[in-house]
């Protein structure tokens, strides 16, 4: 498992999608179909934040204190209103604004088939699922001794970002420069 999507996708996973698809009143189908087009862009937006050095400094310190993988642990916790407003906070971080989101509910929309208003519901709901299962795996791997440093934390971090499984992010993000600009 390199990657969120195969994190988020894996069987000892499974309770957080169906409660996604409760929530939302969705097919177990069009939850998934969901998630795997919406995962992407917030992995490419993580990508974009973590280039830095500050960046990557702040994404560690939300995973150390944001108390995400929650999200994981009790997938119930997922239908609050709580999760909605973190979700909203973590989207805010990753795009910038909410132009960003609304623009991706209505890619994911044409590619899934999923109405953009129910995607732009569920944003904040994957985006706190994604900030749990990198919590879940990179503090966790932390606490059980798979990274005992900073760099070791940036190294997790860099191959759950690593959509192509190239080793690098650099790739993609360089894609979804090219992507934007020839758009």
């Amino acid at each position: 498992m390199n990657n969120i999507l195969d994190i988020l996708l894996a069987d000892e996973n499974r309770a957080a999608l169906s409660e996604v698809q409760k929530n939302f009143n969705l097919s177990e189908n069009e939850a998934r179909a969901a998630v795997e087009e919406l995962i992407p862009a917030l992995s490419r937006g993580l990508q974009k934040n973590t280039r830095s050095e500050p960046g990557m400094d702040d994404l560690l310190d939300a995973l150390r204190t944001g108390k995400h993988e929650r999200y994981m642990e009790k997938p119930d916790t997922l239908g609050s209103a709580e999760t909605t407003r973190d979700g909203n906070d973590i989207l805010g971080h990753i795009f910038g604004n909410k132009e960003v989101s609304r623009e991706v509910a209505n890619r994911v929309s044409k590619k899934s088939g999923l109405s953009s208003t129910v995607l732009k519901k569920m944003l904040p709901v994957v985006a706190s699922l994604v900030m749990g299962a990198l919590s879940k795996k990179v503090i966790g791997g932390v606490q059980g001794g798979a990274a005992s440093s900073r760099s070791g934390q940036g190294g997790l971090l860099t191959s759950l970002l690593d959509g192509d499984r190239d080793g690098s992010v650099w790739d993609d993000v360089l894609g979804m420069a090219a992507r934007t600009m020839f758009r």
